[in-house]
């Protein structure tokens, strides 16, 4: 769905409904995927240091998802998967180590004591937890429409079936 919203739909939008449509990208943990939380929370440390970016950066991350599924990450360190999704924010323009700085855990305990000290987007990623549980996000993707969930969408939707969507449904 990203691809073709993205690349597809976004222009259209553009074009035929400017002033009446905002896509807000709410990212939604998939926790039985331990990997997601780290590029989820790539995703808030683009938000936080080129917001510019987070469009730009989901669509690569996209391309190179399954370099971060289980598998992919099994055997390395948690602040190494960082590195490597820094290193995507980085290609498309985000700064690269602004965005590592926010990601990376460090092995010291917090200045009083603590030891789960998480990082610079851990209280971004409660929010986003939050927010999703609120609106009783659970699967991914999910679209809400003037704040309320639509079941009617589903990730295949291609760009003809967003067009028809949307002059269906924007006033």
């Amino acid at each position: 769905m990203l691809d073709t919203v993205y690349h597809s739909v976004f222009p259209l939008v553009q074009q035929k409904h400017a002033n009446k449509v905002q896509f807000i990208f709410r990212q939604q943990i998939q926790p039985w995927h331990p990997s997601s939380t780290l590029v989820h929370e790539a995703g808030a440390a683009v938000l936080r240091t080129s917001p510019d970016k987070f469009w730009e950066f989901s669509s690569a991350l996209f391309e190179k998802q399954t370099d971060f599924f289980d598998v992919s990450v099994v055997n390395e360190t948690r602040n190494h998967t960082y590195k490597r999704l820094a290193k995507i924010a980085g290609g498309v323009g985000a700064d690269e180590n602004a965005v590592y700085e926010l990601l990376e855990v460090s092995d010291k305990p917090g200045k009083d004591g603590a030891m789960n000290i998480g990082n610079g987007v851990t209280d971004d990623v409660k929010l986003m937890v939050k927010a999703n549980r609120l609106t009783g996000v659970h699967v991914t993707p999910t679209v809400l429409f003037n704040g309320v969930v639509e079941g009617g969408i589903s990730s295949s939707f291609s760009k003809e079936d967003w067009e028809q969507w949307l002059e269906k449904n924007i006033i």
